[in-house]
């Protein structure tokens, strides 16, 4: 099995979500903290052949997945409002 510390960024409504499948050891804390319930178990295997995780597009970029990640396996960029 070889690591995959590039990320997989999901281009989702509010955000742009990365996760680096290399460092996610499937603890399932941003699973459980999520205030909108948008992350779910992924098919991509994370540093111990354990499953990933993948948000959809419920994420309302509040940041706590990130924030809570004790591996820093997530990093949410928030997308730019555009002003009419």
């Amino acid at each position: 099995m070889t690591l995959d510390f590039n990320g997989r960024t999901l281009e989702l409504e509010k955000a742009f979500w990365t996760l680096f499948p290399g460092l996610c050891k499937g603890c399932g804390l941003c699973v459980e903290k999520c205030p909108v319930d948008c992350i779910d178990w992924s098919d991509v295997l994370g540093v111990y052949g354990t499953p990933s995780v993948e948000a959809d597009n419920r994420c309302i970029a509040c940041g706590i997945c990130q924030n809570v990640c004790p591996d820093c396996a997530i990093r949410i960029d928030k997308r730019k409002k555009l002003i009419n």
